[in-house]
């Protein structure tokens, strides 16, 4: 069986009221729709740290490469309690298996990018910061999957992010699996069957990965599986294009070509540039690429994580 995907999210993003005004930010997607398929493991830094509940408003201030946290209206610098704190947290989420996290945007302690710094002396912030947390916890696990709830709005950042961690969870499984059994099998079959979506990200880093595989044997499976999971996190972190899309979706029409009708092979052909020009989000094309893979009983492509990279109740490829 599958572990669960465990995910660490800003607690306010859970309804939780844990801000400064004792108030939330819900995100009913996030509760809603993925909550269904994943475990959360909450996280609220400055209530978490003992800033209490409602407690000062709080800001960045200083060097946005180095801000410190401070209160707005007495000017209490929180900055050594707050990494105090972290370094302890990190410690314990660090044991918790995590596929990665939500932080809330814009947050002096969770914001992942362009959170407000204020100069010492007065005058107009600079939208060049990183919450003092956040911060923290990327420089521990640089490359885990994180995002933040404002740019999930955004339809192919929203479905990167899903993919990223169903992935890795996948990775996981199959990494524990290789190492109970000391055999490079499991390996070969996780690249055969990600071989699509990796090369949706950088077809470069998925031939370097096959390479990688290929010269896999006992001796080096070790090192070879940690080689292979930094690759795997950098490569499903560059965002897919429409471009590349369209490459493996006429990689997959190919192999049709024997099977089915001029007419459909039009009609493949049609579908994929009209998602091309922007006509019709990727389902579609997608949608009729399965259709001849279960017509046809074409095992490779139906073994293919591409086609199904994660829940598809979240119709996370109906938008773009």
């Amino acid at each position: 069986m599958e572990s669960p995907l465990r995910l660490g999210v800003s607690a306010c993003l859970l309804g939780h009221p844990v801000r400064y005004d004792g108030g939330h930010k819900h995100d009913r997607w996030i509760t809603g729709e993925l909550g269904k398929h994943v475990a959360f493991a909450p996280v609220c830094p400055e209530a978490e740290a003992g800033f209490g509940i409602p407690r000062e408003a709080m800001r960045l201030v200083g060097d946005p490469a180095d801000p410190r946290l401070v209160t707005i209206q007495t000017g209490r610098d929180m900055t050594p309690a707050m990494k105090e704190w972290a370094a302890k947290r990190l410690d314990e989420l660090a044991l918790q298996n995590l596929c990665g996290f939500i932080f809330k945007s814009r947050s002096p302690s969770s914001g992942m990018e362009r959170v407000k710094v204020y100069p010492e002396k007065g005058g107009p912030a600079v939208n060049k910061g990183v919450g003092i947390f956040a911060a923290a916890f990327m420089k521990r696990f640089p490359l885990l999957p994180v995002e933040e709830d404002g740019r999930l709005n955004d339809a192919r950042l929203r479905e990167n992010f899903i993919e990223r961690i169903f992935t890795l969870r996948r990775w996981r499984e199959t990494a524990r699996t290789i190492r109970e059994g000391a055999s490079a099998r499991e390996l070969i079959g996780f690249q055969a069957r990600h071989k699509l979506l990796l090369m949706a990200h950088s077809p470069e880093n998925a031939r370097l990965m096959g390479k990688l595989v290929a010269a896999a044997t006992r001796e080096n499976l070790p090192g070879t599986l940690e080689q292979y999971e930094t690759l795997l996190l950098k490569t499903t972190a560059v965002l897919a294009t429409v471009r590349k899309h369209v490459n493996v979706l006429q990689h997959m029409a190919g192999y049709f070509k024997k099977l089915i009708s001029p007419d459909e092979r039009q009609e493949l052909a049609e579908v994929i540039d009209e998602y091309r020009q922007g006509l019709t989000p990727l389902i579609v094309p997608l949608t009729l690429v399965n259709h001849h893979v279960r017509k046809h009983g074409v095992a490779y492509l139906a073994e293919q994580a591409y086609l199904r990279p994660h829940p598809v109740e979240l119709k996370l490829r109906n938008y773009y």
